[in-house]
C-alpha cells in the first residue's frame, strides 16, 4: 500500500567498490579453475552474506596460514598480509592468490618507503583490524598505532630532528582522520603528510554520498556487517550530516519496525563489502511498508576497475 509522503532515498555510489569486486572474484575464479577446496585467509571480505555464500560454493575460511594443508591454493583478502604470513604461506609451499586491494597495497608500499628513508609512521586507524595488523606488519619497529584522537596523548615524544610521516587505513571516516591529523600536527608540527590521501576512494564517495542525503531523512539505514569498517563509519556519517536516526543491517529482516515510527523519508546506502542484492531486499521490505517512491540520488559515477591476479587472468570473463 502507498503511503503518502514516504519515501526513500538511495545514495550512489553504494555497494560493492573496485577492490571488493576484484577480491571476491579473485575466489570465484579460482574455485572455478582449480576446484574445491580453496582456502582464504580470514573473510575476504568483511560481509557476512559474501563469506557464507563462498563457503556454500567450496571456499575454505581460515585465521592462519598453518591451517591450510601443505601445497594448497590459498587466498589472501582484500585487507593486505603482513610479510611475516607471506613467508609463513612460502614455508608450507602455499600456492597464493594475492586478492589485497590495490590501494591497501599502495600504503603498504608508502610504509616500506617511509620506514626505509629513517621515518617514524604515525598509522591512523583500528586497533586489531586486518588491513592495520598488514600495514603495521611492513615496518613494525618504525610503526605506532593511532586509534582515535585519545590516541595522539599516548604516543612516544618525537622531537624535530626525527622524520615523521602520517598513513591511514583506507576505510576511516574522512573527517575523523583529518580531525586526528589536525591533533597530530599541533603536537607535532614537522609531521608530515603522506604522498597522496590514503582513505580509497570509494569510501569517500560512499561517505559523501551519504552526506548528500542524510539532512533531508529521518532514518538512514546502512547495510552491512558490523566488522566492517567502512559500513560503520557511514553510520556515523549519516547521523554527524545530520540524519535523525542510522543504523547498520546485514539484511532487512534486521530491521527494527519502531524504527520507522514517525519516519517520512528514508535513506538508504551499503558499505563497499556489500552486494546489490542485501540493498534490493531492503528496498521490497520497505517497499511493503509504504515506501515506494524510490529516487536514486547519484553524487558521483564510479568507472574504476582492477585486474585479477595474474593466474586468473585467463579465467576471467
Amino acid at each position: 500500500m502507498n503511503a503518502p509522503g514516504k519515501k526513500l532515498l538511495l545514495a550512489a555510489p553504494r555497494g560493492y567498490c573496485a577492490g571488493v569486486d576484484r577480491a571476491v572474484e579473485t575466489v570465484e575464479k579460482a574455485l572455478a579453475k582449480y576446484g574445491a577446496p580453496v582456502y582464504v585467509r580470514k573473510e575476504i571480505v568483511h560481509n557476512k552474506y559474501v563469506v557464507k555464500t563462498l563457503e556454500e560454493r567450496g571456499a575454505v575460511f581460515v585465521d592462519g596460514t598453518e591451517q591450510v594443508p601443505e601445497g594448497a591454493h590459498v587466498v589472501f583478502s582484500a585487507h593486505g598480509v603482513s610479510p611475516a604470513v607471506r613467508e609463513s604461506a612460502v614455508r608450507r609451499n602455499l600456492l597464493t592468490l594475492d586478492a589485497s586491494c590495490p590501494l591497501v597495497t599502495k600504503v603498504h608500499n608508502e610504509a616500506k618507503r617511509f620506514a626505509r628513508d629513517g621515518y617514524q609512521i604515525l598509522l591512523v586507524g583500528h586497533e586489531g583490524h586486518e588491513e592495520v595488523e598488514g600495514t603495521s606488519g611492513e615496518a613494525p619497529e618504525v610503526t605506532h598505532l593511532v586509534d582515535g584522537v585519545e590516541g595522539v596523548a599516548s604516543l612516544p615524544e618525537f622531537g624535530p630532528e626525527q622524520k615523521l610521516v602520517w598513513l591511514s587505513q583506507t576505510t576511516l571516516s574522512v573527517d575523523e582522520t583529518m580531525e586526528i591529523v589536525a591533533k597530530l600536527k599541533e603536537r607535532f608540527p614537522h609531521l608530515q603528510d603522506p604522498p597522496s590521501d590514503d582513505i580509497c576512494y570509494a569510501t569517500q564517495n560512499r561517505q559523501a554520498a551519504v552526506k548528500n542525503i542524510a539532512p533531508q531523512c529521518d532514518l538512514v539505514i546502512v547495510v552491512g556487517s558490523q566488522n566492517s569498517s567502512n559500513s560503520k563509519r557511514l553510520v556515523e556519517v549519516a547521523l554527524e550530516a545530520g540524519a535523525k536516526a542510522s543504523y547498520l543491517v546485514d539484511y532487512a529482516h534486521q530491521i527494527d519496525e519502531s524504527w520507522l515510527d514517525g519516519a517520512q523519508t528514508i535513506g538508504l546506502t551499503s558499505g563497499a563489502s556489500v552486494p546489490e542484492i542485501l540493498v534490493q531486499e531492503v528496498v521490497a521490505h520497505l517497499a511493503e511498508r509504504g515506501y515506494t517512491d524510490v529516487e536514486e540520488v547519484t553524487n558521483t559515477v564510479e568507472t574504476i576497475t582492477f585486474a585479477l591476479p595474474r593466474d586468473l587472468r585467463e579465467a576471467r570473463g
